[in-house]
């Protein structure tokens, strides 16, 4: 009697153990690439354009959806503008893509690692503060942003945004006031993920 008894106390704890193992491994959530943006808004003294560009990649999660890392890759040749038409926007986009600014050709991609992810609260409905490391034209340097973080039935999202200082990345055209095109420094982005969770 006493040796069943041990038995079943040993499948007992193995049942446990493996139960809470399984809890706590991380979870890869992988972006919705239909329902995720990364949007930008660059701006010169008397005007400014708009627009966007995909996103992939994967959220790392617990199975309750607390996010503990992440990876994205952004194509620069997915760039797109809002504000302009015709032949405006194909010179715009074209521009853009130049080595003036992202320089395509040489580095057709960007990307953001996620380092940690801490909860957060301020007047704002943001309740995350998002740490990682942003690399752009060959150059990698931190970023930090709340955001508002949503755990919904079959899905992850995140939204936030912040101000991006192009020259950190070799973005050095048009920084000065006194030329005849002068573009701020300061980029405005927002971050608009959604992933599907596993299975669904």
């Amino acid at each position: 009697m006493k040796i069943i008894n041990y038995s079943k106390l040993i499948v007992l704890v193995s049942f446990i153990a493996c139960t809470q193992k399984d809890s706590s491994e991380p979870v890869r959530y992988k972006v919705d690439e239909s329902a995720s943006v990364i949007e930008w808004k660059g701006s010169a003294p008397t005007h400014f354009h708009t627009g966007a560009f995909k996103v992939s990649g994967t959220l790392i999660a617990d199975k309750k959806g607390k996010i503990s890392g992440g990876d994205f890759s952004i194509p620069i040749a997915s760039i797109s503008n809002f504000d302009l038409q015709g032949e405006e926007q194909v010179e715009l986009l074209k521009h853009l893509k130049s080595s003036d600014f992202f320089d395509l050709v040489l580095y057709p991609e960007a990307a953001f690692h996620i380092t940690k992810v801490e909860d957060y609260k301020d007047e704002s409905a943001a309740n995350i503060m998002i740490t990682g490391e942003f690399t752009m034209k060959g150059q990698t340097h931190p970023i930090r942003f709340p955001a508002i973080l949503k755990n919904e039935q079959h899905a992850i999202s995140a939204e936030g945004s912040f101000i991006l200082n192009r020259t950190k990345w070799g973005m050095s055209k048009y920084n000065d006031p006194q030329e005849g095109l002068y573009i701020l420094p300061g980029i405005d982005i927002k971050v608009k993920i959604s992933c599907s969770k596993p299975g669904v």
